[in-house]
């Protein structure tokens, strides 16, 4: 077997390497992407944020935005999901199926910052400067938590670099090992626990940053149902005992 992934490296080495390629601005794409997410939720820095842009009649903008959130979760989950993976490789090269994943959604993302359209209409907005500074604060927060929790697990795992540097030399992927490191101990998505704390911790919130933050968390919920589905297949009792010590999202709340 390592005789002929050998064979296939020196075969092949100018396809490995333009995965390599492939894979690097596969996670420069998300990488630019999830930067430029933080200051589109938070209305900081970037052109287009959430609550900026054209306005249109309401019922125009919430079926648009609604649209544009509903593209990005059909794509993120169905792509996701081991069944599709496993027809997927047949076309796409399992070294490179993570990259195109994230690729994909990265830039179904894209076109979401680009389309939506705001709606401006305030719901909450604490005038309060200091607490105004501390939520925010907190949002950003939020987005610390997703990143280090990205890290604790396989950050570049989990964006596809580990494949593809892998693909170049010849070395098997490793096999998945069920691991519960630092944040895991106290919730099992800590992930998915950030962005929620990310979308919701806004000092000003508008209608169109309520539907996004109401839409995504919705997203999250069924998400992690069928995360779950495939963790068991994958770790079985390991992760059915996990699930049972640790809270899905609430960190003092026993999971049932």
């Amino acid at each position: 077997m390592t005789q002929a992934i050998s064979e296939d490296v020196k075969s092949n080495p100018i396809g490995r390497f333009i995965a390599l390629l492939y894979g690097l601005a596969a996670y420069l794409v998300f990488f630019v992407t999830f930067l430029y997410a933080i200051g589109f939720v938070s209305g900081l820095v970037v052109p287009k944020t959430i609550d900026t842009g054209s306005v249109v009649p309401m019922t125009e903008a919430l079926i648009v935005n609604i649209l544009l959130m509903s593209l990005f979760a059909v794509q993120h989950s169905v792509m996701a999901r081991r069944q599709f993976k496993q027809w997927w490789t047949q076309f796409v090269p399992k070294s490179i199926e993570r990259s195109t994943y994230v690729l994909l959604a990265s830039l179904a993302l894209v076109l979401l910052f680009w389309q939506w359209h705001p709606i401006p209409t305030v719901v909450w907005q604490i005038n309060d400067l200091q607490i105004a500074m501390a939520i925010t604060g907190l949002s950003f927060v939020g987005w610390l938590i997703v990143l280090t929790s990205t890290f604790l697990i396989n950050h570049f795992e989990l964006f596809g670099l580990h494949q593809v540097a892998n693909n170049l030399v010849g070395r098997p992927m490793p096999a998945p090992r069920f691991r519960a490191p630092l944040y895991y101990q106290f919730v099992r998505h800590p992930i998915y626990l950030g962005f929620i704390i990310a979308f919701w911790a806004a000092p000003t919130m508008t209608i169109g940053h309520l539907l996004f933050a109401a839409v995504t968390t919705a997203y999250i919920i069924v998400g992690i149902l069928l995360e779950e589905h495939d963790l068991i297949d994958l770790f079985g009792d390991d992760y059915r005992r996990y699930k049972d010590r640790v809270s899905m999202l609430v960190p003092w709340r026993k999971s049932a």
